[in-house]
């Protein structure tokens, strides 16, 4: 068994990454005989015994256990469609939305979600053949109201966050300002002012520029205590 690229490396459609029988096959990667070849412009993340690819731009692809933000397009009797940013649409069922009974001839859909609202929800089902279906009934999830969103690339969103969080409270720290994430890559973003905000919104958008950059964490810090040290002075 050999792998013939480094961790982290950028690699390209139909490029060959590893070579042998026992490595098990990841997401941006096909078999082609002995070989493992990327299916994406992306990098390659390899661990243990399984070859995987990122890619680097594209669409979100749901998966099972992701939180996403979407926003409600559609109210039916007893459901909501929402865009997730993705070829494939999210289907919040009531049952999903509400603990309490729902009558659809009682009860207005509406007065739940309406379209336009921004919601944060859970997948719990996915499987391609038809629509993930969405729950926002554990902590954490249902309508988020006020605040910014932004979008980033999906498959930036690791980077954003951070070895375990170690981004994310970074730019909540110096920009004292509420996020939440969504694996989908669309970012909410709540400041005590605007400027708080629109600070948080430029360190996230420098973190997707330069994604791939060493030390960039280090980097993002020293941008943010600038500003933090600016905005001290002038209170």
């Amino acid at each position: 068994m050999t792998i013939f690229v480094k961790e982290k490396e950028l690699i390209v459609p139909g490029q060959i990454l590893a070579e042998g029988n026992n490595y098990k096959v990841g997401n941006g990667v096909r078999k082609d005989g002995p070989y493992y070849r990327s299916v994406v412009f992306g990098i390659f993340t390899g661990s243990g015994n399984t070859i995987s690819a990122r890619a680097l731009r594209g669409k979100y692809l749901p998966r099972v256990g992701d939180v996403v933000i979407g926003m409600v397009i559609d109210v039916g009797l007893t459901m909501w469609r929402l865009d997730i940013g993705s070829p494939y649409e999210g289907i919040l069922f009531a049952n999903n939305a509400t603990t309490r009974k729902f009558d659809p001839v009682k009860h207005d859909a509406r007065q739940i979600y309406d379209v336009g609202d921004v919601v944060r929800a859970k997948i719990i089902a996915f499987d391609r053949t038809k629509d993930p279906s969405l729950t926002t009934l554990e902590r954490g999830l249902g309508k988020l109201t006020g605040g910014k969103i932004i979008s980033v690339t999906p498959t930036k969103i690791s980077r954003v966050i951070g070895h375990k969080g170690s981004m994310i409270n970074i730019i909540k720290k110096y920009t004292k300002t509420n996020i939440l994430i969504g694996q989908n890559g669309r970012i909410w973003i709540e400041g005590k002012s605007m400027e708080d905000e629109m600070k948080a919104i430029e360190a996230i958008k420098l973190v997707e520029k330069e994604a791939l950059r060493q030390g960039l964490t280090d980097r993002i810090e020293q941008f943010l205590k600038s500003y933090d040290e600016v905005k001290n002075r002038n209170e």
